[in-house]
């Protein structure tokens, strides 16, 4: 018996040295030609995933990084601390792939604890096996998570991921809930598979006393079978859940947080939903990112990445890393341009990127 393996595109995003910053102000924060200033960093810190998910993964998972090429756990708390004493940034997120896939990840939070102290570390992930691990990442210095749940009936969890691990999702949940790492917020992506049971979502975690937050889908899925005329949007969205509940719109806190909020039955509860699509927050964005491979990336979309590891490994000083990566912000697009006529999603998935 033979069986066929079948190749996953990943990308060959267009990794430079350096870039033209002769027309840069002289200042020391991450500022971008729109006259934003990137203060949110998100680290990628491995491609590996527990699960599947459908918009994010294939079924294969993604290529196996060679280890040489990952950053270690000193040169991300070196990165780390650069990006807070000498850029600007005020919170470090560590995402993935999935984060707990990495067995030093207790490591890395307590280094950059001792970095960078007083700065939130928190941390994406899909809660399986979390229940394990929560308190010594809060012991590490962890201080908020986002949860990524896109359905509570299981079989229907199972089909979305690929594998049968719901009930280690929520006992991940709830562990993190007892931790005392909140704000607890719950991120689920909108698709047509997923309209149906939102409101049972919904219902779930308000009873949990956890915040639910929908996004819309993005094409950052590995197969590339996004398409914009089947994706559910907030509208949609909105219309679904007012049939179970009282919704009344809030806003947004800060301009540079993606969710809109409403108020649920009157609050003081409230759900919200990152229109990335719809009703896109680009104008306002003030992220950074890092992937798993030491590249900084200035947008979800744009496959054009600064290489800090060669640099880093090379023997760059911490000012000449620091240059590089206010070079890489700099030329950050004014948005992601999905509504544009020629759009063409980026090579990289979100499971290659990070969150």
């Amino acid at each position: 018996m033979t069986s066929t393996v079948r190749p996953v595109p990943v990308g060959l995003p267009r990794v430079r040295s350096s870039v033209d910053v002769t027309d840069r102000p002289d200042v020391p924060e991450l500022v971008d030609r729109f006259g934003r200033v990137a203060r949110d960093l998100r680290v990628s810190i491995t491609e590996k995933c527990s699960l599947r998910c459908t918009y994010c993964m294939p079924a294969e998972g993604l290529p196996a990084i060679p280890q040489s090429r990952l950053l270690t756990a000193g040169e991300i708390v070196r990165l780390v601390r650069i990006a807070v004493r000498d850029l600007g940034v005020r919170e470090v997120r560590f995402t993935g792939g999935e984060p707990l896939m990495r067995r030093d990840l207790e490591d890395i939070v307590a280094g950059c604890a001792r970095a960078v102290p007083g700065t939130p570390l928190a941390m994406t992930t899909n809660a399986v096996g979390l229940e394990h691990r929560v308190q010594g990442l809060v012991d590490a210095g962890l201080t908020r998570v986002n949860i990524s749940l896109d359905t509570v009936d299981r079989a229907h969890f199972a089909e979305l991921t690929r594998r049968d691990r719901l009930p280690s999702v929520l006992a991940g949940i709830r562990a993190a809930a007892r931790a005392g790492l909140t704000p607890l917020k719950v991120n689920a992506v909108l698709m047509p598979e997923t309209l149906d049971g939102a409101a049972d979502l919904l219902r779930w975690c308000l009873d949990e006393g956890v915040h639910l937050r929908f996004i819309e889908e993005m094409p950052l899925d590995a197969d590339h079978a996004w398409a914009r005329s089947s994706m559910v949007d907030a509208r949609r969205l909105l219309e679904v859940l007012g049939e179970r509940f009282d919704l009344t719109e809030a806003g947004r806190e800060d301009p540079s947080a993606p969710a809109e909020e409403w108020l649920v039955d009157g609050g003081p509860a409230t759900v919200g939903i990152i229109a990335s699509v719809t009703r896109n927050f680009c104008a306002d964005c003030d992220r950074t990112r890092l992937t798993a491979e030491g590249t900084v990336r200035s947008c979800l979309f744009s496959d054009s990445e600064i290489d800090l590891r060669e640099a880093l490994r090379s023997g760059a000083s911490d000012a000449e890393l620091g240059d590089l990566w206010r070079g890489a912000m700099w030329t950050k697009w004014a948005g992601h341009g999905i509504n544009s006529a020629g759009f063409e999603p980026p090579q990289r998935s979100m499971g290659a990127i990070g969150g």
